[in-house]
């Protein structure tokens, strides 16, 4: 009560969520096989009530959950029984757009889409792209480190930020990074950047905007085995291709986001590798013919290539809904990820198959 009463002091009626009904929707984030309903859960809309917040929670030592929009697989915002859940959400401002310098200044609860969607008439966009750019936050992506099916070619989000401003427990405001193209003292922005939430709660972010590219295409190549797949990717890379995007989706994936996303997939395939070409049209020319030449090369049993931006945006989409496609057909799971070599690719991917096959798991 005592907690609530505070908050009530320095935010509105309608900015502090306190009813245990009201809480069970920020009882867990993207991570639903872990739930912890916390004590309260505060909106604000200001830095200086972000401020307010951490002053207050301080005082009583009550621990704060920094929440973009709970979409992250890695629980990097599950809250805490004992803690407060402090939400960016109403913070969705575009506060300065800066063409010569290809950079925009937002707020943390921008979607990622949003980003690009505020620079889009300008022909620029933003680079990393996760699956849930419709719906997660810029904070978050920093919060996380973030990166999407462009990240091979351009980058995780650290490498496509400029500046931020925290707010730290003590209520201060910081900078963090430079609108500079350095600046001096330890690098504290890639300190910051996947420290969810940890060292400080995001309120002002900078990113880097990049010119849309003349030409982007996507080669969609099947093949009738995992290993044959694996060893395309890591022929790719081998051939000097730097494709903007390059995903992989084996048999139980491509099935499971056809029936979810009808993005026309060969559900008979064993594998399915999505590589995207960008730049200027000479350079998509050269790379779609030599993706094109080393897939087949490698066994692709059949290849296409996206005849335009619909067409490219639809092979694109079975790939982002792999997360819900999954979730349709299971009543629960954990996602995990991972890193993995190049040259062992295939054998990881049968591995899984032949577990999945053995427990009886689609």
């Amino acid at each position: 009560d005592e907690l609530v009463n505070k908050l009530g002091d320095v935010l509105r009626a309608d900015q502090l969520i306190a009813r245990p009904e009201d809480l069970a929707a920020y009882e867990c984030d993207a991570v639903s096989a872990y739930r912890q309903r916390p004590l309260a859960v505060a909106l604000p809309e200001e830095t200086s009530e972000v401020a307010a917040v951490i002053k207050v929670c301080a005082e009583l030592d009550i621990p704060i959950v920094p929440w973009g929009a709970g979409t992250g697989l890695s629980g990097g915002a599950l809250a805490r029984e004992d803690g407060v859940v402090l939400s960016t959400a109403r913070m969705n401002g575009v506060l300065d757009i800066d063409l010569a310098n290809r950079t925009i200044t937002v707020q943390p609860g921008v979607t990622n889409k949003g980003v690009s969607d505020a620079v889009a008439a300008y022909g620029f966009y933003y680079a990393p792209d996760p699956s849930s750019q419709i719906a997660c936050s810029i904070g978050g992506n920093i919060a996380e480190n973030s990166g999407g099916v462009h990240c091979l070619k351009y980058g995780l989000t650290t490498h496509n930020i400029v500046q931020i401003e925290i707010v730290t427990v003590e209520g201060e405001r910081l900078t963090i990074g430079s609108s500079a193209l350095d600046s001096p003292g330890f690098d504290l922005l890639a300190l910051m950047t996947g420290s969810e939430g940890l060292l400080g709660v995001i309120v002002e972010v900078v990113v880097k905007l990049l010119p849309k590219p003349e030409r982007a295409q996507v080669v969609l190549a099947a093949f009738d085995g995992v290993r044959k797949a694996g060893d395309a990717v890591a022929a790719i890379i081998q051939a000097g291709i730097i494709p903007a995007g390059l995903e992989m989706l084996d048999s139980p994936a491509i099935i499971a986001t056809e029936e979810f996303v009808h993005a026309d997939y060969p559900t008979d395939a064993a594998a399915i590798l999505l590589c995207e070409v960008d730049g200027t049209h000479a350079e998509v020319d050269e790379h779609i013919a030599d993706v094109t030449a080393v897939v087949e090369r490698e066994g692709a049993t059949e290849v296409r290539v996206s005849r335009d931006d619909a067409e490219r945006a639809v092979f694109w989409a079975g790939r982002k809904a792999a997360f819900p496609a999954m979730g349709r057909i299971s009543p629960d799971y954990y996602c995990m990820d991972g890193t993995i070599p190049r040259k062992a690719l295939a054998d990881v991917l049968i591995g899984i198959g032949e577990l999945s096959k053995k427990y009886g798991q689609r």
